[in-house]
Order: structure tokens, then sequence, then C-alpha cells
């Protein structure tokens, strides 16, 4: 699945982080503790450089929490990183954010100087929520759509630290198309710029291989089937997504089957590992060598014919 969004409001935004970068101390970036590798934003990872940083992963209690730790002790191997997977229903934990910026900055502590921080991170991967908790009150607009956040503001916490917000940024293209389908899966993309059908047999696929036994209980299937196609038309027989005929309604059992995955009905899911990413990575390389070889072959083709 190609998926190319990327409105106005967000290319001005990835401008906005680049210049005001220099004045930062500590990046702080909220993932989707379900996808940490696709909600991480490469662009980001270009511009950081080595400025310290602080990876967030929100929205834990839709996890599988030991994946969660796989992921933690994987991303804290980079220079600079330190982690904190959060949940929304635990305000404590997420104040304790404010606690690991005086830690990396204790300079700045002794000499009660502002430690002045950047809070980045894709839509709707829990941003906004995590603000106003650390706020104490309600600052930053939330809701289950992407791109709420449009504005960039200046929020001062306690403990002498200012926090700079920023509108959720996509990258322009989704390279990876595992990586696109999970963005699609969890909500990270609005569902007009998907074809829930599409999106609905990647997940009955991955569903069937790591978590069979919750497909077989929440809809009450005698065993799962072999393709994503015949999964989801028992899923439909069961919760009654017929169209006359009683032939299957895919569309309506799609939706249906994303939005209790997204829900978190299905129980405590991740869609990646880093095991799982780094092969992913190791075969984007190739595709991507594949893609140069063929390029720098029409220029000499090309140069040829002239």
């Amino acid at each position: 699945m190609q998926i190319q969004w990327y409105p106005g409001h967000m290319h001005k935004a990835s401008k906005q982080i680049k210049e005001a970068l220099p004045g930062v101390d500590i990046l702080i970036e909220v993932l989707d503790a379900r996808i940490p590798f696709s909600s991480e934003n490469p662009m980001l990872a270009e511009i950081r450089g080595d400025k310290p940083c602080i990876k967030v992963l929100s929205k834990t209690d839709l996890a599988d929490p030991e994946i969660t730790a796989q992921w933690q002790e994987y991303l804290e191997q980079q220079q600079g990183v330190k982690t904190l997977a959060i949940r929304t229903d635990q305000p404590d934990k997420a104040l304790q954010l404010t606690d690991l910026c005086r830690k990396m900055m204790p300079h700045k502590v002794k000499n009660e100087k502002t430690i002045h921080t950047m809070i980045v991170g894709i839509p709707n991967v829990g941003k906004s929520t995590l603000i106003n908790l650390l706020a104490g009150r309600i600052i930053a607009k939330t809701g289950n759509e992407p791109a709420v956040t449009k504005a960039q503001q200046r929020i001062k916490l306690e403990g002498g630290i200012t926090l700079s917000d920023t509108p959720g940024v996509m990258w322009p293209n989704v390279e990876n198309k595992n990586s696109g389908y999970r963005l699609a899966t969890t909500g990270a993309i609005r569902d007009t710029a998907m074809d829930y059908t599409d999106v609905a047999f990647f997940a009955a696929t991955v569903m069937a291989k790591t978590y069979p036994e919750r497909l077989i209980a929440r809809y009450e299937l005698d065993q799962l089937a072999d393709t994503d196609l015949e999964i989801l038309e028992a899923i439909g027989r069961k919760r009654g997504c017929l169209r006359s005929g009683g032939q299957v309604d895919l569309d309506r059992v799609s939706k249906l089957f994303i939005t209790e995955l997204r829900s978190g009905v299905l129980g405590l899911i991740s869609l990646e590992t880093p095991a799982m990413m780094e092969t992913e990575k190791a075969q984007l390389e190739i595709i991507r060598a594949e893609k140069a070889d063929k390029k720098a072959s029409r220029k000499k083709n090309w140069k040829k014919s002239r």
C-alpha cells in the first residue's frame, strides 16, 4: 500500500522544527508503543543529530508489555536516547518525564537554568494527551483523528522546564509498505487516505500469525482459517456483516475489525518487534540498491542513445 499524505501545515511544521532545534536542549519524540519503529519519523532522526532525545512510548495500555520492554532496550542502545513507557490512565507515570529531563540536564538544574524541550510525533500518537497530563490542564486539543494540532505553542512546566509543542508531522512518503499498513491499522493515517479492506487483510494476517488465540476467542471461531479473506469472512458471518443473499460485506466487516483492534478489545497487541524491523530494514536496503542500479542503468542507456 503506497501512502502519500503530506498536508501543507505539516510541511510548514517540519521547517519550524528545523529552525527551532538549535535552541532546544532535549527532543521528546512520542511513539505509539504498538508500532515504535513505524511511528518513528525518519525526518526527525536526520535532523536530530546528537541532540539528547527521550522516546516516549505512549498507548502502552494497548500494547503487548513484553514487546514494549524489548523496544525500550533496543531504543536505548542509540546514543543519547532514553525511553519512557506511559499510559494515559496513569498521570503520575507521565509526570516522570519532567524528572527524566532534569536528570539528563544536571548542569542546567545546578545553575537553575531553564531546560528547553520540544515535543514531536506523528499524528494521532498521543502527543496532545501527554501535554495535557504534563501541564495539569487542557492545553492541547485531543482527538481520535490525525492532524488535530496545527500550530506551535510554548508551555511552561514545573521544575524549570519549557515545552514547545508542534503539529504532528508525517513524512512525504512511507517507504516501507508494511509500516504504511501498520500506521493505517493503528489510526495514524486518515481513514479517507486508506482502503479499509486492504488494511484489514494485512491486520488479519498479522493477528493470525502472532495472536491467533485472540481472534478465535473474540469472534467465537471454531478454528482459524488459512487465509486473510477466509478469516474476515468468518468474522463477518459471526457478526452479521452480510449482504442480501448471505454474502459477507467485506467493507463492513473490515471496518468493524479495524475498529475493535484499535480500541483494544482484542487484547494488548504489538504489530512489530525489534527483530522484525531489523529484517525489514535489511530488505529495504536491498530494494533501494536495486532501484539505484536501475536508475543508473537507465541514465547510462540514455547517454548512449544520444
